[in-house]
């Protein structure tokens, strides 16, 4: 069973008192029988010193003539009134007279110890049990001398039970004065003890609250004393420890916050291949729905080889390996891997970032594509130009029959060139942030039927029927009406162009809170759901042959989707192969302040 400090102190009063009082008891016992003992052989001393100064008189001492010694009981009764055994030895040992007992009845006293040192000394003493009276006793023996005779020895004894029984009562005294001191020092001593282990427990409670994250001071009791000073020591390190702790958790929320929200993929992974963090970033590049768990390992999460095998370079002891991954297959992102190795104390591992590049790859490619097709663009209207040109010149000026056709291509190659070098001016000022619009209020009726009514031609010789399909009471748009123009009628152009004849063309228009949506249906041939989105691309064609069989430059949605966006708005399409196409975009709605603004692009 666990004693708690209380308790422990208390004992250990307890025994410190008794460790004490034991030894006490001891030596003061011994102490007090010596001094009894040495008393008592001085009372003896002195009461021989009287009994030599007067001894018995005549021949009563002589053991040949014991008829002669009747004087001698009176002596011995005379002696002993002291409270003292007197007793008269012969040297050969036999009882003469003695105070307590019959002479007859006791046995030869020459082998006793304190008999034989008088004799041979004068004097002698002893503490032995008496047989004769069966207690111990004090014993002291004086050698006298005997007129015409040999000497007697006078011995006188004092009973030992007196020196015990003081002792008995000056134990009894010293155990009861203890007890009473044990008691009141117990109590005392328990009170302190109590109020040290009440303060030990106060400290023993604080130490746990701070363990659990309760960092409030304790009360101080005010003692002065050395537990004081470790209560004001407890309170300066909880209050280090939480500011410590609020800076870490402030640091480690900022740290979850800016990993949380970057865009790049940011992992830890130990030497053991197996991920300590990874961020939502991370999840969502490798298309997880959530962050992979602690403890997982690497080739469990990431299924690209190169990303894993540059990790494993610089486990092994490269300090930066860089790769390039790349994810989905009809839809591919391209990812830039950065890997450096970590140390940490006596860890060491790998961190994994992930930087997304698949724009920049996809404007490496439209940047590719775009000065292929330019050159492509302008190489076929070109090369036309030249060749006829120098076939005219070769002669061909002088046929009057194919004079007029020939000439007939420089001009209409000549036109695809405007056009062509058009477009490109057109995207070059919007992407110098060049392009001024003209923002009014419009009519969306007036607008639609104006842009119609332009399309109703080239669309009759196609045998293809346009037909408008307004929402009740729409808005006004704020617009430039020309750009505005621009972009419906190349969205109707493109319908013309892709749909075969006897289809039909549809231009409707919707209403929300913020903005119209302008929609261009037709029944042509469609775009396949792998090319939609890249339809707005530049001189992206689906159809390239019937692209320029028509005179198409790839640009004009291009064009469409910049013009849109400059207006605020947006575009998008919704296709399917043969069953066709419709194209929206939005314009915002006309707000006076928002209006006046764009103005001053």
């Amino acid at each position: 069973m666990r004693l708690n400090l209380f308790w422990k102190l208390g004992l250990a009063f307890f025994a410190l008192l008794l460790a004490v009082l034991l030894p006490i008891d001891f030596y003061a016992e011994r102490a007090l029988r010596r001094n009894y003992e040495r008393a008592g052989f001085e009372q003896l001393h002195a009461i021989a010193r009287i009994a030599l100064a007067d001894p018995p008189q005549g021949s009563s001492l002589s053991p040949a003539h014991p008829e002669e010694s009747a004087g001698l009981p009176s002596w011995v009764a005379r002696m002993s009134a002291s409270g003292v055994r007197v007793t008269v030895i012969t040297s050969d040992g036999k009882v003469l007279a003695d105070s307590q007992s019959d002479t007859s009845t006791m046995e030869n006293h020459a082998a006793r110890p304190e008999i034989r040192d008088a004799l041979a000394n004068g004097e002698g003493q002893s503490i032995r049990h008496s047989v004769t009276l069966n207690r111990d006793l004090l014993y002291y023996a004086a050698r006298l001398p005997a007129a015409g005779g040999p000497p007697v020895v006078l011995r006188f004894a004092l009973p030992a039970q007196a020196p015990d029984e003081e002792l008995w009562d000056f134990r009894r005294r010293l155990w009861l004065s203890s007890f009473v001191m044990l008691l009141v020092t117990g109590v005392v001593s328990l009170l302190i003890s109590r109020s040290f282990s009440d303060r030990v427990d106060r400290l023993t409670r604080f130490s746990l609250r701070v363990a659990e994250g309760d960092f409030r001071p304790i009360e101080a009791d005010r003692s002065g004393d050395d537990m004081e000073t470790l209560a004001a020591s407890l309170n300066e390190t909880a209050a280090r420890l939480d500011r410590t702790i609020r800076t870490l958790t402030e640091e480690r929320n900022l740290s979850s916050a800016i990993l949380g929200s970057m865009v790049e993929g940011v992992a830890v992974v130990n030497a053991s291949e197996r991920l300590v963090f990874a961020n939502p970033g991370f999840a969502e590049i490798l298309g997880l729905d959530v962050p992979p768990q602690s403890g997982r390992a690497l080739v469990e999460v990431v299924r690209q080889t190169e990303l894993i095998e540059a990790v494993r370079r610089v486990l092994k002891g490269e300090p930066r390996v860089e790769a390039e991954i790349v994810t989905g297959t009809l839809r591919q992102r391209f990812f830039a891997a950065t890997v450096a190795s970590v140390h940490a104390a006596d860890a060491s591992g790998a961190i994994i970032v992930l930087h997304d590049i698949t724009e920049l790859r996809k404007l490496e490619r439209v940047r590719r594509d775009f000065v292929a097709n330019v050159s492509h663009e302008l190489r076929t209207p070109l090369t036309a130009i030249q060749g006829f040109s120098e076939t005219l010149l070769a002669g061909a000026l002088d046929d009057p029959q194919n004079r007029v056709r020939f000439l007939e291509i420089i001009l209409e190659h000549s036109k695809r060139l405007a056009r062509l070098t058009d477009d490109l001016l057109m995207l070059s000022k919007m992407d110098a942030d060049r392009l001024n619009l003209e923002i009014s209020r419009l009519s969306v009726s007036q607008f639609v039927e104006s842009c119609v009514e332009t399309t109703q031609r080239p669309a009759a010789e196609k045998d293809l029927r346009v037909s408008v399909n307004l929402a009740q009471c729409l808005p006004d748009i704020a617009a430039d009406r020309r750009r505005l123009a621009e972009i419906l009628q190349n969205l109707l152009d493109n319908a013309i162009q892709y749909t075969p004849p006897g289809g039909q063309i549809m231009v409707s228009a919707s209403a929300d809170s913020d903005e119209v949506t302008f929609t261009v249906s037709d029944t042509g041939i469609g775009i396949p759901q792998a090319d939609q989105p890249r339809i707005f691309e530049r001189f992206y064609r689906v159809d390239v042959a019937r692209s320029r069989e028509v005179g198409g430059t790839g640009l004009g949605l291009a064009i469409a989707k910049h013009l849109v966006e400059v207006h605020g708005g947006r575009i998008w399409v919704d296709s399917e192969v043969g069953q066709g196409s419709q194209f929206h975009f939005t314009v915002p709605i006309f707000d006076p302040e928002r209006a006046s603004s764009r103005n001053g692009r």
